[in-house]
């Protein structure tokens, strides 16, 4: 039988190697199985960015990043997931932030907001035009403009109240001149009528009409970004025109709130890296949408800032949540 001193240092020596075990058992290191990245949208361009993401991902994380699709209610259906899902970093949302700060002013049963989420970091930006079929007289926003105080222009959209419709709002409010909304659903039905003529033009992102315009059957008059689109450096900017509009879309990837800042400072991180590798940036290129990384904290306070303002905006409009 052990000496009592032989029975503390036996205490001793297990205290000792609870202490060098427990911890890493009870909380092993980030990540430790694979990360789910929900895609809100119906498959397309995100899907390839976020897969050509996932290479670097599991390079600098150790583990596979495995996209899945849940679409409707314009990125609702998807991002209401994310935010149900324990906030341990393993499931994550991609999304343009029309999901998190337009769509809950729109759906009473949304079940969702700026609240629900953690930033973890901004990735692109759907830069949004107008544009007309190429053989259009219009050739800018003043133009645009001018034509409309003459007659009743008719626009499409991927959308009622879709970032799109609103910059279209924003010149509008700012020029005080009415145009007809017609609104679709997803971008190609409406560019095809325009291309078609039934339309005056469409209000679209950028990557949308990109390759028409590249072949020569449609022009952008303005976009209405903060800068010009690096693929079209001749397009101006709206404001460049004269005309206060700017309708920013940031796109993001979001972790459900209480993700913890240890876990989001290694996806932040590791997002960073990815937007840096050039097949990353090639695809965002052959897209049409500009690399814009975001850090989450910026990322986070832009949602609720943005949040806001289309509160106000949503209630001039005279909407109510459906």
């Amino acid at each position: 039988m052990p000496m009592p001193d032989a029975m503390t240092a036996l205490r001793g020596l297990a205290v000792l190697a609870l202490l060098a075990v427990g911890p890493g058992a009870a909380r092993a290191e980030y990540p430790d199985r694979p990360i789910t990245m929900v895609m809100p949208y119906s498959p397309g361009a995100a899907d390839v960015l976020i897969r050509a993401m996932g290479e670097h991902l599991q390079r600098a994380l150790g583990q596979p990043l495995v996209p899945m699709t849940r679409d409707g209610a314009s990125g609702v259906v998807g991002m209401r997931i994310v935010a149900g899902n324990p906030p341990d970093g393993y499931t994550l949302g991609h999304t343009p932030m029309t999901a998190i700060v337009v769509q809950p002013h729109l759906l009473r049963d949304a079940g969702i907001g700026p609240d629900s989420f953690e930033g973890v970091c901004g990735t692109n930006e759907n830069v949004i035009t107008v544009a007309v079929r190429a053989d259009s007289p219009i050739r800018d926003l003043p133009g645009l403009v001018a034509e409309g105080r003459r007659r009743a222009l008719s626009f499409g959209s991927p959308g009622p109240n879709s970032l799109p419709q609103l910059a279209v709002w924003r010149v509008q409010r700012a020029t005080g001149v009415e145009m007809n909304h017609v609104p679709y659903r997803g971008e190609a039905p409406h560019v095809n009528d325009t291309l078609a003529g039934r339309l005056d033009f469409s209000a679209a992102i950028v990557s949308s009409v990109a390759e028409l315009v590249r072949a020569g059957r449609m022009r952008m008059l303005a976009v209405f970004s903060e800068n010009r689109h690096p693929d079209f450096p001749d397009v101006p900017t709206a404001r460049e025109q004269g005309i206060d509009a700017l309708q920013f879309s940031q796109v993001g990837i979001y972790a459900p709130r209480g993700t913890p800042a240890p876990v989001l400072d290694r996806l932040e991180a590791a997002c960073r890296g990815a937007l840096e590798e050039p097949a990353v940036r090639r695809v965002l290129a052959s897209s049409a949408s500009p690399v814009r990384f975001m850090p989450r904290a910026e990322l986070t306070r832009m949602i609720h800032t943005e949040y806001a303002n289309y509160g106000r905006i949503l209630r001039e409009l005279g909407v109510e949540p459906q």
